[in-house]
């Protein structure tokens, strides 16, 4: 289905009925790097899963102001009135996981629980985040001369999914397909908008966020290992999961383990509330 606010529109995929899951996807991706997940959780719950701004098919404006955390997370908290749900737990990854933070900080009535997949708060100082708007930038400027599937193809040999390349050949071609789908500009205005380095810092709201929290990180991804460990020290009510076997896209390297996790985490939280 559509959905319409502040003018622009945002695919969503609503189905099942219960408590809420909402799922937020990564840069690049798109609302059916959940599917397999979403398919099978329905008959216990209702997944909703969101197309970001700029992605899937969502509307990819041209002004980059529209992809702002502060404007995304007043647009998922629209998304979920219109579809009369005031709580839900949240799943982010990765980009996606930093947007289900950012939500939480901003509208905590709406979040039960979060489960953050190779993510983080942001960066903590002004100097990173400087350095890496530059960074984003020279990133954007490559999609945009180069073109997405010229990007995608690089985007595929960094560093950060080397171990993607471990999955099987089907599936790194479908994960390519839907790479491909997306646009420039709303990569682009995305790296602009939402990237690391123009997202204000949570880091100083980690301690007031005390809704539970699952920190899940793969064992291969260190510079995420760490950053998670950090958080948890700070979450009053945090714990964490470093999955074996598994880099930054636990949810494709790892998905009976994630789904294991997910499912383990979600079903306690129902027996500490009855």
């Amino acid at each position: 289905m559509m959905i319409s606010t502040h003018g622009l529109q945002f695919h969503v995929d609503d189905r099942g009925k219960g408590e809420a899951i909402v799922f937020l996807h990564g840069f690049t991706g798109a609302v059916d790097n959940w599917t397999p997940f979403t398919e099978d959780w329905s008959d216990r719950y209702r997944c909703i899963a969101i197309d970001l701004i700029g992605h899937g098919k969502s509307s990819k404006p041209e002004d980059p102001a529209y992809y702002s955390m502060e404007s995304m997370s007043q647009y998922l908290k629209d998304i979920l009135d219109q579809l009369n749900v005031k709580n839900a737990n949240v799943i982010g990854y990765s980009m996606g996981g930093r947007l289900a933070l950012s939500f939480a900080a901003h509208h905590p009535s709406y979040v039960k629980s979060l489960i953050l997949e190779s993510s983080s708060p942001g960066l903590e100082t002004i100097e990173e985040r400087e350095e890496r708007i530059l960074k984003d930038d020279a990133l954007a400027k490559r999609i945009a001369e180069d073109g997405v599937e010229s990007f995608v193809t690089f985007w595929e040999e960094v560093p950060l999914f080397r171990t993607q390349k471990r999955l099987p050949q089907s599936l790194q071609r479908e994960l390519r397909k839907q790479r491909l789908t997306n646009s420039t500009t709303g990569l682009v205005n995305s790296l602009k908008g939402m990237g690391t380095g123009a997202q204000p810092s949570n880091w100083d709201k980690l301690k007031a966020i005390s809704i539970p929290t699952l920190l899940l990180v793969g064992e291969y991804d260190k510079k995420f290992v760490s950053i998670a460990n950090r958080m948890n020290e700070r979450l009053p009510n945090g714990q964490i999961e470093e999955i074996i076997d598994a880099g930054h896209t636990i949810h494709l390297e790892q998905p009976q383990i994630f789904d294991k996790m997910v499912i383990g985490f979600l079903g306690k939280l129902k027996v500490r509330q009855n």
